[in-house]
């Protein structure tokens, strides 16, 4: 039995050998497909090579012996093969430089050599006199394969998320996986006492050759920056009969949301209820903007019917639109931002006629207009201490204008594209403006000086909200949300949501949109070192992953998502983070299991 266990960690321990001379003659692999291309290093080919020698192994057992077990694990390996193909889409290997195609049959193929490894292996455990059989080790592996099988289907739907994002995930799944399979690994070397020792039997020559490295090799990424660990958690979606979002503001309590849609409303929902309660109705045209007065009591819209139009937020009614002079509208054009000013006075409304029109907050009547953009006002905000108006337009301007004087101060220019979100820091001092240029402009209020220019969204920006705190503020773009550091003008974390956002008075929640017309509901999470309890999830898969028990698909796997952010081993090293892992992938695999 001895001379069995030698000559089988022979086998494997050549293999591991060649595959790294191998590596070390070809110099840098590739494997490449429709999931973009993934760099294979010294470590992976090294570990293809083990793999090729348990197989040899197993092969030289089954001939010598006429075990017909070995076809059966040839079969299993083959479908799990053609399912790995399935799942990724074609693929290829490339080696110094030069690319060729990974069919079908050879996916096949190579899923055959791995099931002939896995039975290679067996024997040895079998022949080890550990006393545990290898039907009992397969067992326990088994489990972390259905595990692995959920977490892997969850991070190949990542296609639809950022790049970033996306090659973050890959290489948490391969850290996990290798957790996972060290300790299989390192078990199986003591009980055959395996030492570090190289055997160099095998010829390299036509190591080149073998298909299914690609299939069992451990992926590497380059230059991913990592960012730090999360502190905003989605924690809850919320779904209701909504267009596409354009705009949202929150009352002063910070219970009620109001969002400005496509679909000629606005609706109003209970945060804390957590539901849709109300809807004002009749508009003729989408609701493009909305703003809610400092007391809570009143409500405006700007919509594409050219109205700015007034509503009781208590009573839920209509008070009365407001009209330039003679004319049945508001404006000349779309009313594309409104605005209460701090005492909730007078609302300001910008407009693609290119003007801004002051208006009385309890009258409803016109009082003068600001003329001086050479295109559509896109975005506004007033100054928190009342004195200024700051604008920005499709002109690529950012103009501040005394309210006392009814007079343009200062002309700003930097942006390459449309200036088309606003907002103003609560010490008076900053102006941050974002623009479809992708890029993020701080500048001095007084002086009108550019301070920073921030980069990182790459594409428009269409909203911008600061934390009541001053410290922190987002924006928001077309395809994510980013948090940023005013201070030290640093990214801080970037969010899988979309414009528009805006925080709750007390700066504990940001709500913000979504690609897909939902509502998003984020708030800030404790550190490990604010933690004072340790929690393990539990129940049924919907109680474990925080959703309805018929939840729709899509709901299912972003509370799926946002769960394996949270608990994953590499960004949460409490002592529950692998359990409560394990209970998010076995919860999604039920799911899906359906």
């Amino acid at each position: 039995m001895a001379n069995n266990l030698t000559e089988g960690a022979a086998f494997i321990a050549s293999g591991t050998a060649s595959g790294a001379a191998f590596s070390g003659t070809v110099g840098n692999m590739g494997l490449v497909g429709g999931f973009g291309g993934i760099g294979i290093g010294f470590a992976p080919v090294a570990a293809a090579g083990g793999v090729v020698g348990a197989a040899a192994y197993g092969a030289f057992q089954a001939i010598g012996e006429g075990d017909a077990i070995a076809i059966g694990a040839m079969g299993i390996g083959a479908v799990g093969g053609i399912s790995f193909y399935s799942a990724v889409g074609g693929m290829g290997l490339s080696v110094g430089g030069t690319a060729f195609g990974i069919g079908m049959g050879t996916m096949a193929a190579a899923g055959g050599v791995l099931g002939l490894a896995f039975y290679g292996i067996a024997k040895l455990i079998d022949k080890s006199g550990s006393g545990e059989s290898a039907a009992q080790v397969f067992a326990r592996m088994e489990e972390k394969v259905l595990y692995m099988e959920a977490y892997t289907q969850a991070l190949y739907e990542l296609e639809l998320m950022s790049l970033e994002s996306s090659l973050a995930d890959f290489i948490w799944k391969q850290k996990f996986a290798n957790l996972e399979v060290e300790e299989e690994f390192q078990a199986l070397k003591a009980k055959l006492g395996y030492k570090n020792r190289a055997y160099c039997n095998f010829s390299t020559a036509n190591l080149h050759k073998q298909p299914f490295i690609p299939f069992i090799s451990k992926r590497k990424i380059v230059s991913v920056q990592v960012q730090p660990s999360p502190t905003w958690q989605c924690v809850k979606t919320l779904r209701g009969e909504v267009g596409a979002i354009n705009s949202i503001a929150i009352s002063p309590d910070g219970e009620i949301i109001a969002i400005a849609s496509d679909d000629k409303t606005v609706s109003l929902w209970s945060l804390q209820q957590e539901k849709q309660i109300f809807s004002f109705c009749g508009f003729a045209k989408e609701v493009f903007s909305v703003a809610i007065s400092p007391d809570g009591e009143m409500l405006v819209s700007g919509d594409f019917e050219n109205k700015v139009t007034r509503w009781n937020l208590r009573k839920k009614e209509l008070i009365s639109t407001c009209f330039y002079l003679n004319s049945p509208y508001s404006h000349l054009g779309f009313v594309n931002s409104v605005a209460f000013s701090p005492n909730g006075n007078v609302v300001a409304s910008a407009s693609a006629d290119k003007t801004i029109r002051i208006w009385g907050r309890f009258t409803g009547e016109f009082k003068y207009t600001l003329n001086g953009h050479s295109d559509s006002v896109f975005c506004l905000a007033f100054s928190p201490d009342g004195k200024f108006l700051i604008s920005g337009s499709i002109d690529k301007t950012i103009r501040i204008w005394d309210l006392s004087t009814r007079g343009l101060i200062r002309v700003l220019q930097g942006h390459s594209g449309w200036v088309s979100a606003i907002a103003i820091s609560p010490d008076n001092h900053t102006i941050i403006s974002g623009s479809t240029d992708a890029t993020i402009k701080l500048w001095n209020l007084q002086t009108g000086e550019l301070i920073s220019t921030l980069e990182g969204h790459s594409t428009a920006i269409f909203s911008i909200a600061i934390n009541s705190n001053g410290e922190t503020f987002a924006s928001g773009s077309t395809q994510n949300i980013k948090l940023w550091n005013l201070k030290t003008r640093k990214l801080l974390q970037t969010l899988s949501g979309c414009y528009p956002v805006a925080f709750t008075p007390d700066g504990t929640t940001l709500v913000s949109g979504s690609k897909d017309k939902l509502i998003q509901i984020w708030q800030k999470t404790f550190t490990q070192r604010e933690t004072t309890s340790e929690t393990l999830l539990s129940g049924e898969w919907w109680e474990v992953l925080g959703v309805a028990k018929n939840a729709q698909s899509e709901d299912v796997k972003i509370a799926y998502r946002r769960l394996a952010r949270k608990y994953h081993p590499d960004i949460n090293n409490s002592v529950t983070a692998k359990a409560n892992m394990q209970a998010i992938a076995t919860a999604y695999q039920a799911f899906r299991s359906r």
